[in-house]
């Protein structure tokens, strides 16, 4: 599903136009996206959990060319499904 997709979704299930959906849609990746670079941890109950964790610099040795490499600082995002969601999407046999 794209975010075209779940607009029309939304539009739907709640009874909304489909440019107030729209707004709803672009509000809600707004705000997690704004607390998540703040570093805030958002907890969407039924859903998931998602989390920025910053990894730390470290140097390793490029074996082919025999020099020390830095690799930078950077921030990754972690995911951590419901268990609900889980169960919800895990196919009974």
């Amino acid at each position: 599903m794209n975010k075209g997709e779940l607009i029309d979704v939304v539009a739907d299930d709640a009874g909304l136009s489909k440019a107030d959906a729209t707004r709803a849609v672009d509000a809600v990746i707004t705000a997690i996206t704004k607390a998540l670079k703040k570093g805030d941890q958002v907890a969407l109950v039924g859903f998931g959990t998602f989390a920025v964790k910053e990894r730390a610099a470290v140097s390793y040795t490029h074996l082919r060319a025999h020099e020390t490499v830095l690799a930078l600082v950077c921030r990754l995002l972690l995911e951590q499904k419901n268990n609900s969601l889980r169960i919800t999407l895990t196919p009974h046999t």
